[in-house]
């Protein structure tokens, strides 16, 4: 029989192997394998390999892994093998996470040596959603009943302004409507335009042609002496 002990243990076992997968996840580790070890030492129950591509994602990698153990609430674990960066061994006490570049880890070969056991983890699971606490909600409720219950007024004189503002709003908009065609129309007329001068027209005259009113060319003019007044007879 199980005893709650067993029961506790099995839980923060799980709890303890889903928070490296999530923090080997965050970095994107490759090959991720999980291995139950519970048969095959009694100094942990889990062995956990992942790869990285380089140095400095295998280290990220084990930083992610630190990260994560401690959000769980569990110790923070130790690591060996960081200066390197080839294979980095994270001791997380009942787990130990060993990240390793591909070729290391084709060398040495850890799945023959502790997978015996494999564990079936859903990788990419969605992460827990931490619950809000009780005077966050209570805040957030107000809020939410704050804002629907704005429009509403909640004494007389609110309700005669707010109906005075649309009694206000219904006068100008129809004068609005009604100045927008007024200006339509009166842009519309077209200019009144103005009668061209009519210009008389020039008459051509021949060289040599007789104009009424003028004498003719050559013709010279003779004036009639005036009539000698004869002397009256004495």
């Amino acid at each position: 029989m199980t005893t709650s002990t067993d029961s506790t243990a099995k839980k923060d076992i799980q709890k303890l192997q889903r928070a490296i997968v999530d923090g080997l996840e965050d970095v994107k580790a490759q090959d991720i394998q999980v291995f139950n070890t519970e048969a095959l030492s009694p100094l942990f129950e889990r062995v956990i390999v992942a790869s990285g591509t380089s140095n400095r994602q295998t280290k990220a990698l084990a930083g992610s892994v630190r990260d994560a153990v401690r959000e769980a609430g569990f110790n923070k674990p130790r690591t060996e093998g960081e200066e390197n960066g080839e294979w980095i061994i994270v001791d997380c006490g009942q787990a130990v996470v060993h990240v390793m570049q591909p070729a290391i880890r084709q060398y040495y070969r850890l799945e023959e040596i502790w997978g015996a056991t494999p564990v079936r983890l859903k990788l990419g699971a969605p992460k827990p959603e931490v619950e809000a606490k009780p005077a966050a909600k209570k805040a957030a409720a107000k809020k939410a009943a704050a804002k629907k219950a704005a429009p509403v007024a909640t004494t007389p004189a609110k309700a005669a302004a707010q109906a005075a503002k649309a009694q206000k709003a219904e006068k100008a908009a129809p004068a609005k409507s009604a100045a927008k065609p007024a200006a339509k129309t009166s842009a519309a007329k077209p200019t009144a335009k103005t009668p061209a001068k009519k210009t008389a027209p020039v008459k051509v005259v021949k060289v040599g042609t007789p104009v009424a009113g003028l004498p003719k060319a050559g013709a010279r003019k003779t004036t009639a002496a005036p009539a000698r007044k004869k002397p009256a007879k004495g």
